[in-house]
């Protein structure tokens, strides 16, 4: 059991989290990408600007891609909505994925079609058509196992509510005519900016130990309180957060029985409620990113 105060509250800048295998992930993905026709670029639904690989740019060059938003069935439509039409003025292909309605056929229309202007300029220089080679890239936890699955309608990759679960590169069959190229998740050297390092933390797409699990759980109830508080009064009782955050954790650990010997509160269960909820998938129809506060 943790006690936490004020001056134990711990707020970091630039906080650095780039592990070897993200560096070597990059480094082979630019080794294979002359093999490479198009790209699969998933982003989360939830933070569809914090999950959006910063330097993909410069990792798959020109390639077309089709911008997929993963968890589609989680997140505030209203919200998440504004994305998708900033991303499609921007000239970006898109396809909308949840765990109901996957929408893989309308992936694959849509990835026969920018195959076929790509097998026009090959044939214009000479070159017979090949079958389709698509890269699959995103942040870690962002569903690529899950989409992969849906492709070849069977379990070829293991899925989990945690960053890691691939640990390298995978040439898969998807059908006689596509074969896709499976990455690990990978970030960027530094989170410069906080709030994306926070939302990275609270949906899971950095492991726990990068932030403190005290200031990612307040970080998750001051957003809920700020955009759902209906959420927070639903799930836990609360109709304000404090001032003081404990106070607030005080008041989760007594409705959700997280006690210890004396009814003190166990932090640590209080941390790990909050924390479950959010890998359980128990917050549904939340978008922490706003596109007001990047325009």
């Amino acid at each position: 059991m943790t006690n936490y105060n004020e001056n134990e509250k711990l707020r970091k800048t630039d906080i650095n989290w780039y592990p070897g295998h993200m560096a070597k992930t990059k480094r082979l993905v630019k080794e294979q990408l002359d093999l490479i026709d198009l790209v699969y670029e998933l982003i989360d639904s939830r933070i569809p600007y914090s999950s959006k690989i910063k330097d993909i740019d410069e990792i798959i060059k020109n390639k077309p891609r089709i911008l997929i938003f993963t968890k589609y069935d989680l997140c505030d439509k209203q919200e998440t909505d504004k994305w998708i039409n900033y991303y499609s003025k921007l000239g970006f292909k898109i396809i909308k994925m949840d765990n109901t309605n996957s929408n893989i056929k309308q992936l694959l229309k849509l990835t026969d079609e920018l195959m076929e202007s790509i097998n026009k300029k090959r044939e214009e220089k000479g070159m017979i058509k090949r079958k389709t080679r698509v890269l699959i890239i995103g942040i870690p936890n962002v569903g690529k196992s899950t989409l992969l699955n849906k492709l070849v309608n069977k379990k070829v990759a293991n899925v989990g509510n945690k960053p890691g679960i691939t640990k390298q590169l995978n040439w898969i069959r998807i059908n006689n005519n596509i074969e896709l190229l499976d990455t690990p998740g990978i970030l960027w050297p530094k989170f410069d900016d906080e709030k994306i390092a926070f939302n990275l933390a609270s949906l899971t797409a950095i492991k726990e130990e990068v932030l403190p699990l005290f200031d990612v759980c307040e970080y998750i109830l001051n957003t809920l309180y700020k955009y759902y508080p209906k959420i927070l009064k639903e799930r836990y009782g609360i109709d304000y957060i404090d001032d003081d955050i404990v106070e607030t954790m005080d008041k989760i650990g007594k409705k959700r029985g997280a006690l210890i010997k004396g009814g003190e509160i166990d932090y640590d269960k209080v941390i790990n409620i909050i924390l479950n909820d959010i890998k359980g998938e128990n917050f549904k129809n939340i978008t922490f990113d706003r596109i007001e506060e990047y325009e």
